[in-house]
């Protein structure tokens, strides 16, 4: 019997092994918050548009729902931590997760910043809310964090958002500067965001 039994774990294993582990599911689907909770920087603050043109703006129309906008210019996922308690007093039912730009333009440790994103996934986790992993894309040497962020999606049952400045960065009639996009760049991560959060609301 015992023989038996350790085969089958053996099997398990390897089941799980060739197919990269399951995939953990969306943690706190159906809670009892209110709002959504758009937690970043400069991005999601809405640089280079009104405050009405800004991705949680647009994003509140989308979803029928109250959008906190949490953005702060400069702000950095090492940092950030600092300010969630402040993003879990504001009753949410899900709260969207999106830094890494700033900490790579500062040179600021990757595992520092990944250590800091994992936390914050786990403490947004713990309060009850559905945790939304929001990656920048792949510009400039952004690649290791949206590898990273995916990563830490699938294990830790957070939804993740790919590539919202794909499409976007660097195509002028969609951009403010040459980092922030403008209203109808804003518009077009509201979309996204939109897309991959849709079935969680």
């Amino acid at each position: 019997m015992k023989k038996i039994i350790v085969i089958l774990i053996l099997l398990a294993f390897a089941g799980w092994f060739l197919t990269g582990g399951e995939e953990m599911p969306v943690q706190n689907v159906g809670n009892a918050g209110s709002n959504i909770v758009a937690f970043g920087d400069s991005l999601t603050y809405g640089k280079g548009a009104s405050r009405q043109e800004t991705y949680p703006a647009r994003l509140a129309q989308l979803t029928g729902r109250n959008v906190v906008n949490m953005g702060l210019n400069g702000d950095t996922g090492a940092a950030a931590p600092r300010r969630l308690p402040d993003a879990l007093a504001q009753d949410p039912y899900m709260v969207l997760i999106e830094f890494g730009g700033n900490d790579f333009m500062r040179s600021v440790s990757f595992e520092q910043t990944i250590s800091a994103i994992s936390k914050m996934i786990d403490d947004v986790q713990a309060a009850g809310a559905i945790a939304v992993l929001v990656d920048t894309g792949g510009y400039y040497g952004m690649k290791k964090y949206t590898k990273a962020y995916k990563k830490l999606a699938k294990e830790k049952g957070a939804v993740f958002v790919p590539g919202i400045l794909d499409g976007i960065f660097g195509e002028k009639d969609l951009m403010s500067d040459q980092i922030h996009p403008n209203a109808t760049g804003y518009n077009m991560v509201a979309e996204k965001v939109y897309k991959e959060i849709k079935d969680y609301l």
